[in-house]
Formats: C-alpha cells, sequence, structure tokens
C-alpha cells in the first residue's frame, strides 16, 4: 500500500513537472514552429517560382505581389515589437530593421522588372526575384529569431 501510494504520488509529480514548462521554453518553441512553418512557406515559394513560364508570368507577378505585400506586413509587426523594447534593443534592432525593408524595396523593383520583361529576358529576372526573394525571407527569419531572443513576445 505503502509503495503504491508513493508511486502516485511520483507519478503525479512527474506529470506536474512535464505540464509545467517554464514560459520561456514554450515560447522557444512556439518560435520554432513559427520559424519552421516560414520555413516551409520560403520552400514553397520557390518552387512555385521555378514553376512559372513566360505565358505565366501576370500570374506570376501577382502571387509574388501578394508575398512581398505579406513580407511587409510582417515586418511592420516586427517593428512593432521592437517599438515598445528597450532603447538599447531599439539601438540595436533598427538597423537591421531598415536594411529589410531596403531589402523589400529592391524587391519591389525587381518585381516591376518582371512585369516588364520580355520572353528572352523571363529566365534571369525570374531567376533574379528569386534570389532577392530568397534572401529578404532569410533575414527576415533572422530578424524574427532575434527579437523573438532579445525581445519577450
Amino acid at each position: 500500500m505503502r509503495n503504491t501510494l508513493l508511486a502516485i504520488t511520483c507519478f503525479a509529480i512527474a506529470a506536474v513537472a512535464m505540464g509545467c514548462k517554464p514560459s520561456a521554453e514554450r515560447d522557444r518553441k512556439a518560435t520554432a514552429e513559427q520559424f519552421d512553418k516560414v520555413q516551409k512557406e520560403t520552400r514553397e515559394a520557390a518552387q512555385d517560382m521555378k514553376d512559372y513560364t513566360f505565358a505565366q508570368k501576370a500570374e506570376f507577378t501577382e502571387k509574388m505581389q501578394s508575398q512581398l505585400a505579406e513580407i511587409n506586413k510582417d515586418l511592420d509587426q516586427l517593428a512593432a515589437k521592437i517599438e515598445k523594447s528597450s532603447d538599447a534593443a531599439k539601438a540595436e534592432a533598427t538597423p537591421k530593421l531598415q536594411a529589410l525593408r531596403e531589402k523589400a524595396d529592391q524587391l519591389g523593383k525587381q518585381l516591376d522588372e518582371a512585369k516588364n520583361a520580355t520572353e528572352s529576358t523571363w529566365g534571369d529576372v525570374k531567376a533574379g526575384f528569386k534570389k532577392g526573394y530568397s534572401e529578404l525571407k532569410d533575414g527576415f527569419n533572422q530578424a524574427r529569431q532575434w527579437v523573438s531572443d532579445k525581445i519577450a513576445p
């Protein structure tokens, strides 16, 4: 009887301990899941870019325009988190955020080039956009991770 009570107590303590993860660990797990989701979306977007022919240029540019708008929206959300942070965090984050905004602007210009591409330039324009999109997405993911690590979510 005494061993049964001891075993039940141990199981109960273990269950409570496993259920009570520290919030930092829970936040890291949520951030990791978010990061994995963004990486998957980036891979899917890159795959989508490979499949568009010149005849599908309008569809490509429309889809990429919506993805660029989504990145800009996400950048605005990061900026809002940074704005609420300490002065030291703001000072460190502001140049990084500005660099991402500049990359997003550059990508917008590349998207305009894609809209005006001819059949002979389509492959190069699409490849340039793909590279720029990948760099922007990677930079955004790094910034999101930095904000998650340095600034409370």
